[in-house]
């Protein structure tokens, strides 16, 4: 117990010195610096005449006292494409200059929000921490979208991969839309100012979000080499909690990454969160099976796709009861004491009264709203008597035939396979329809979608070199601007107020379990002399016979009787001395014999007879 309390004031003391070392090392800090004051003090007194002297002389020649710098400006700077790329835009000259304004209707909307008359505009973010970066900001919500920019030249899906990457910033969060790109397909009738959902693509990348099911988009459209027609091909949805890209209004960085090899890649914030095969992770799969269901093949009516049936031989035991009650009263019970059967369980209240609004003729006879019998409150019950119901005990239900296996079971019937008329095999599905523009076609409810420095090229590390200069400053601003560790858990808890108690009990737990190790355990019992002796294992003297025994002695020596032995003793008779004498010998040959036996027995065995030789009992009958 002292040692858990002296410990407990060591952990507080610990504490408190870790709580005051700042205010120590401030106050030795001043204390230094009071002592450089004094120091210099001494050196101005003794140099205060040479500067005076040189004061006049020097004033009108002394250049202006420097001002403070200003804080350092973090400058931005736009990216630069360097190395092989087909598109490259950061939006930094302020303007739309490349980009085509869609002026078409959708054909399957009301003519109010058919028109694609969504407005953008070029802005730096609302809480920019990059002064001159600039972006295309969507500014309508509830309207359409469409904007899109030719390529420096068309990408073709041959030897190279493809890398499109771009940045995109929730700056008020999002409800639903989507903020997606499209790869458009370079076709003869391709018109950017006729730009709609319907313009054939290529590829579909990018965020999309409504309600609480996050996308992260890659939808191509694959071509059937036998009919020609176009089919979407849509990668497996992300493994990874996509919940923070959209809430957290950071702007994040979204690349795809498409290979000659047919593998894929899609990764925000140069992270994968989903990657895969084109041949393999697609739906539906990029090759169709080669054999299908026959459509014209039909099961027949005699089929029998029962596992189990009745046992038509069972029958019905002729004790069965189907009519016996599943509860019957119980027969047992006795109507309790005090039972009041004239009283009624419910009767009128005696304090209602008439509304006065209350027609007759309308309304009914008015009565009186029941209420608990008064009456009733204090016995065990008003009204008739009626035995309790009870489970019966004869009670079967009604009486089924087990069921056993079938014998006319053939299984679940499926149509025979017949090959694919349709089928075909594509090992190459990277090689897709090439594409000559980029394009937003976009609906959302929520405003001010920030998105900047997109970028296609074919070489990864031309790609990477544009993500750093772009969204890696981005990044490093946003990190140097975040608040601290305790800014931001007090920030989640507005958010979540759950983790308040999450807090308290971080917090408190802690502080609990010390103050009930240090300051509390059991209470030392009083213990006996006697266990408190023992402490092992091994044999120990019996400390309260050897008390009795030397009382006793001390009594017999201090009795008369004793004293007239004693003297009666000091003369013995030569007949005693001769007994005396063939008992020591008598003892003495004891003595011999119980040392031979003493080596043959076992260690343990030599151990006991040595503890018995050692008691108070064995001890009396030597002396006697």
């Amino acid at each position: 117990m002292d040692q858990k309390v002296w410990l407990c004031v060591l952990v507080s003391a610990g504490l408190l010195c870790l709580s005051l070392a700042p205010v120590s090392q401030a106050e030795d800090l001043e204390d230094m610096l009071a002592d450089d004051v004094d120091v210099e003090d001494e050196l101005d007194l003794e140099l205060a005449g040479a500067e005076e002297e040189l004061e006049e002389d020097l004033h009108n020649e002394a250049p202006p006292a420097p001002k403070t710098p200003p804080t350092p400006k973090v400058t931005y700077k736009a990216p630069e494409p360097m190395g092989e790329h087909f598109f490259a835009e950061s939006f930094d000259r302020g303007t739309l200059d490349g980009w085509v304004l869609s002026s078409a209707k959708k054909d399957d909307a009301d003519e109010e929000i058919a028109k694609y008359d969504g407005k953008w505009q070029v802005e730096e973010m609302k809480d920019s921490k990059l002064p001159g970066d600039k972006g295309l900001v969507l500014k309508s919500r509830a309207k359409h979208h469409a904007i899109s920019a030719q390529l420096l030249r068309p990408f073709i899906f041959d030897t190279n991969p493809l890398i499109i990457q771009y940045e995109v910033n929730f700056q008020a969060g999002i409800d639903c839309g989507g903020a997606y790109v499209k790869l458009l397909t370079q076709t003869p009738e391709l018109n950017l100012d006729q730009f709609v959902d319907k313009t054939p693509y290529t590829i579909m990348f990018g965020p999309d979000k409504c309600g609480e099911d996050y996308k992260l988009h890659f939808i191509f459209r694959h071509k059937n080499p036998k009919t020609g027609e176009y089919e979407e091909k849509h990668a497996k949805k992300p493994d990874a909690d996509l919940r923070t890209y959209y809430t957290d209004k950071k702007t994040h960085l979204y690349t795809l990454v498409v290979n000659p090899d047919n593998s894929f890649e899609v990764l925000v914030d140069q992270t994968v969160v989903n990657s895969g095969s084109l041949l393999t992770d697609m739906t539906p799969p990029v090759n169709p099976p080669a054999e299908i269901e026959d459509p014209d093949d039909h099961k027949p009516e005699d089929w029998d796709e029962r596992a189990k049936i009745q046992d038509p031989d069972a029958v019905k035991p002729e004790d069965w009861d189907e009519d016996a009650p599943a509860q019957i009263p119980d027969e047992d019970a006795v109507k309790p004491d005090g039972w009041l059967d004239d009283e009624p369980e419910y009767v009128g209240d005696p304090d209602a009264i008439k509304p006065e609004d209350w027609d007759e003729d309308m309304d009914g006879e008015w009565e009186a709203p029941q209420v608990p019998n008064p009456a009733c409150e204090a016995t065990p019950g008003c009204g008739a008597w009626k035995r309790p119901m009870i489970d019966n005990p004869n009670y079967k239900g009604k009486w089924k035939a087990p069921m056993i296996d079938n014998p006319n079971y053939q299984g679940i019937w499926k149509p025979r396979k017949i090959p694919n008329p349709a089928f075909f095999e594509d090992l190459h599905p990277f090689r897709m329809s090439p594409f000559s523009a980029v394009g937003l076609e976009l609906w959302s409810m929520t405003s001010d979608i920030f998105f900047d420095n997109f970028f296609i090229t074919n070489d990864r590390s031309t790609a990477d070199r544009w993500a750093a200069d772009g969204w890696g400053l981005k990044k490093a601003a946003e990190g140097a601007a975040e608040p601290g560790l305790a800014a931001q858990m007090l920030s989640a808890a507005e958010e979540r107020p759950w983790l308040w108690v999450v807090y308290v009990l971080t917090v408190a737990l802690p502080l609990v379990l010390i103050i009930v190790f240090c300051c509390t355990g059991k209470k030392k019992s009083t213990a006996t002399p006697a266990a408190e002796y023992k402490k092992t294992d091994e044999a120990q003297p019996d400390v309260k016979e050897e008390e009795e025994e030397e009382e006793e002695e001390e009594a017999e020596k201090s009795s008369p009787a004793a004293a007239e032995k004693s003297d009666s003793e000091e003369i013995p008779s030569e007949k005693q001395e001769v007994e005396a004498e063939k008992e020591e010998e008598k003892q003495e040959v004891e003595v011999e014999e119980e040392e031979e036996e003493e080596k043959e027995v076992t260690a343990e065995e030599k151990l006991e007879d040595d503890v018995l030789r050692r008691s108070p009992r064995n001890r009396k009958v030597r002396r006697d």
